[in-house]
Formats: structure tokens, sequence, C-alpha cells
């Protein structure tokens, strides 16, 4: 049986919902093999700041990525921990071999 804690279950479900969007899934692939500045985030999905703003709030807030500044420059790069705690949740679902087919509602 899948047994996650209140606190993870809402980690978890910030994590996928903000792995719902397709601009933060384009913002993820950027930062899989380095740390971009928003500018640079801005000039590649060919955005704006504001709504780049947005979608890298969302993914903060889902503890997806984490953020430095320096100087005036804020940098962003992946959170692997969270990464591999998502990993984790979807994982205890392939301990599910065989499902049993539902009893009629009858029999219960």
């Amino acid at each position: 049986m899948v047994t996650t804690s209140s606190t993870n279950l809402s980690t978890v479900l910030l994590g996928f919902r903000a792995l719902s969007d397709p601009i933060r899934l384009q913002v993820l692939g950027l930062l899989k093999t380095q740390e971009l500045c928003v500018c640079d985030l801005c000039k590649k999905l060919d955005i704006n700041q504001s709504r780049l703003s947005f979608h890298l709030k969302n993914l903060k807030e889902a503890q997806l990525v984490r953020s430095r500044q320096d100087g005036r420059w804020i940098y962003y790069r992946l959170n692997l921990s969270q990464f591999v705690l998502l990993e984790n949740y979807l994982s205890q679902y392939q301990q599910f071999k065989d499902i049993l087919p539902a009893q009629s509602c009858d029999q219960q």
C-alpha cells in the first residue's frame, strides 16, 4: 500500500502540479545542464520576465528549483532532492504487479 505522510503528500501534490505546465517543463529542461539567470531563461524561452516569474514562483513553491542572487542577477538551478522525492513516490506503484479485480458490491 502507498503510504505518505500528509506533509510529503502536500509536497508531492505541489510538485506534480508544477510539472503539469509546458512552460515549467521547458524551464526544467533548460536547467538540466546548467544554472541559468532569469534573463537567459527569458531569451531561450522567448517569453517576458513577468510571465517567467510566475512560472519560477510555482517551481520554487514546489521546491523543484532553487535560486541564488549574485549582484543584481538571480540564478536558478534544479533541486535534485525534490525530484528524488517525486520519483520515490511514483516508484511505490511499481510494487503492484498484479492488481486484483474488483469485487461485486453485493459481496462486500
